[in-house]
């Protein structure tokens, strides 16, 4: 089975991790390529203007393999060095992989998002969530700790205080509360969950398609550089866009008050 199904709707694409007999476990072996490949593909495709993420069945993510973390098995066997290895190429990759797309990423989340799922949905841009859904990142109560760079993602998603309390304490934290904290936009009937998504990601996808990559790049990198610098690559990004044809399409359409066109150039 591969791990994800795609479903394709005009300028959105919708990839559901598709392992529901394991609750959509991440981790495994082969799983960053997986990633790494249906991320670039998106990256690649300027067709493509939006991405929903979601899980087949009742979970969105546990996580990594807890029965392979037992048994010392699969991505989780050898020793030290092994083990940093599969880490660095093959958990990183899927972090680097969800976190590095250039277009919009709406994350479902229609159920449990726990450890490694947690983390994949801090990387989206926005998250809605079924009423049905608990967040959580128990890293702690298995000894160990957030080896996806989750202690980096979930203070830049909830603040220091409440990330601390989740992180130290190990607790899952129920959809209300996620929404209460920050952590999800909004919170919908389960069976409103996918309809919600893709209401919004049509209206993303609306948009100006370089615009919206370049915009998601400047939210990416202004979370590590000064404002000054972020002022210069504000000017020199804008420059460029105001010689498209897509801003030339955006003012005369608001202009003549009808729908923008546009098309990518």
């Amino acid at each position: 089975m591969t791990l994800f199904t795609t479903e394709r709707d005009g300028h959105v694409l919708t990839l559901t991790i598709n392992r529901p007999d394991m609750l959509n476990s991440i981790g495994e072996l082969g799983d960053g390529d997986a990633f790494t490949a249906a991320c670039q593909a998106i990256n690649d495709d300027l067709n493509v203007r939006c991405v929903i993420v979601t899980g087949a069945g009742r979970a969105f993510s546990s996580g990594g393999n807890l029965k392979a973390m037992r048994d010392a098995s699969g991505a989780f066997a050898g020793g030290g060095t092994q083990l940093r290895d599969q880490y660095q190429n093959n958990v990183h990759r899927i972090a680097r992989a969800v976190y590095g797309l250039d277009v919009p990423l709406i994350a479902a989340v229609n159920g449990p998002a726990v450890g490694l799922g947690c983390d994949v949905a801090c990387m989206a841009d926005v998250r809605i969530a079924a009423d049905t859904a608990r967040f959580g990142l128990p890293f702690v109560t298995l000894g160990l700790i957030p080896g996806d760079g989750g202690s980096w993602l979930l203070p830049r998603v909830i603040g220091a205080s409440r990330a601390a309390e989740m992180l130290f304490t190990g607790d899952l934290i129920d959809a209300a509360t996620a929404a209460e904290w920050g952590l999800v936009s909004k919170v919908v009937p389960a069976d409103l969950l996918m309809a919600e998504a893709r209401a919004l990601a049509g209206r993303i996808a609306t948009k100006a398609p370089h615009a919206l990559r370049l915009t998601k790049r400047l939210m990416r990198q202004g979370q590590t550089m000064g404002y000054d610098a972020a002022l210069e690559l504000a000017a020199s990004t804008q420059s460029l866009l105001h010689l498209s044809d897509d801003h030339r399409e955006g003012v005369a359409a608001l202009l003549e008050k009808r729908p923008a066109r546009f098309v990518g150039k």
